[in-house]
């Protein structure tokens, strides 16, 4: 039966930008979701001092819950050696995060999708990068989670591999026991693609999952598609919103995994509009997990 986490999504700019928010704050705020776990995010402003590391994990687990995967960045991408040096030993700091907090999973992005890239040398400086990291994540007991991104908050350009047959190149490149892939439906309407079909095509190497749901404020997806790179942040045309109100389809999704003896964290991505909202995305996961797994 999967486990649901929460990841808080509402407040990033308050615990990563501002620091208008404590982490204990979200953690008090968290504990009275009905989810078996905290996503973490490796850019609170609070996680820079290592000292912060045990503490948070002695809070979360005292309110019942545990922290069992890790929300980074790494660019890979990047045309210069010394600068994807410097994300691996990044990479590494996040994985000893992780392990340190009691996780199991810690995420892994491509990079960025940087105008002079080509796929293939894309492909494999991203595969690479991750592959220099792996034994590191081996000998800790995480395994690294490839998500099919759209663009970390605080990138300029949008994901390399935000494409469904770039994303499914970069997986087929990463064979090892401790890696997997993250799916998250949300993104793949933001490179204009099927999020069924993506999922048919990585199921089998699916080992986490985000919950999101995205809908449309304005236009249409082809708008989207036109106005995505380079600018800072989020596209404003697709907002995140109340799980089971928006563009997926968590019956399809949940079959398909279902089928594949998924069993996994699926951490949900949401509250953008308050804490009621994820309550309710909450309730709407545990019935759908319900009627699927039994």
């Amino acid at each position: 039966m999967p486990k649901l986490a929460a990841f808080p999504k509402a407040f990033m700019q308050a615990l990563c930008k501002e620091g208008t928010m404590t982490v204990s704050e979200w953690i008090q705020l968290a504990s009275k979701l009905d989810i078996q776990g905290l996503e973490w995010y490796a850019g609170f402003l609070e996680m820079a001092d290592e000292k912060n590391w045990p503490r948070f994990r002695q809070e979360v687990e005292d309110t019942g819950k545990v922290i069992p995967m890790m929300c980074c960045s790494p660019d890979f991408t990047h045309p210069d050696a010394e600068f994807r040096e410097k994300e691996i030993a990044k990479q590494k700091r996040w994985i000893d995060m992780t392990q340190v907090l009691g996780g199991s999973y810690c995420r892994v992005l491509s990079g960025q999708r940087r105008p002079e890239l080509s796929v293939d040398e894309g492909v494999k400086l991203a595969a690479d990068s991750i592959h220099a990291c792996l034994p590191y994540a081996q000998e800790r007991g995480i395994t690294l989670i490839l998500e099919n991104h759209y663009k970390d908050d605080f990138w300029e350009y949008p994901e390399f591999a935000q494409k469904m047959d770039i994303f499914c190149k970069l997986v087929a490149a990463v064979d090892h026991p401790n890696f997997g892939v993250n799916y998250d439906p949300s993104n793949t309407y933001l490179a204009g693609e099927n999020p069924i079909e993506l999922l048919k095509r990585v199921s089998h190497r699916v080992v986490t999952m985000h919950a999101s749901d995205r809908y449309l404020a304005e236009g249409t997806i082809e708008d989207l598609r036109k106005e995505e790179g380079g600018a800072l942040g989020y596209a404003k045309r697709l907002r995140h919103g109340e799980i089971g109100k928006g563009l997926n389809d968590y019956d399809a999704i949940f079959t398909e995994l279902k089928s594949k003896g998924f069993d996994s964290w699926i951490s949900i991505e949401d509250g953008v509009d308050g804490m009621d909202q994820l309550e309710r995305s909450v309730a709407f996961l545990k019935r759908k997990i319900a009627q699927h797994w039994g």
